[in-house]
């Protein structure tokens, strides 16, 4: 799977040809966690409160390229 990004820690992941509503996944302190494009938790989970803020953060700020390349690794 490929790493789309690397923060303070956390790789973010997206699977091609991947299924269900549109997300990605992220890897912390060997914790896995699946978000949707609003930042909410779907899968998983990290218990870090920082952590899973940073990653909402990081999607909120990267939202219209998720969308793109969910579309492009389908």
């Amino acid at each position: 799977m490929p790493i789309v990004s690397t923060f303070f820690g956390i790789v973010i992941r997206m699977y091609f040809d991947d299924h269900g509503v549109p997300h990605f996944h992220a890897d912390y302190q060997g914790e896995q966690a699946s978000f949707d494009f609003s930042g909410r938790l779907i899968a998983g989970g990290i218990r870090s409160k920082t952590a899973r803020k940073l990653i909402r953060e990081w999607e909120r700020l990267r939202a219209s390229e998720l969308s793109e390349n969910w579309e492009l690794a389908k």
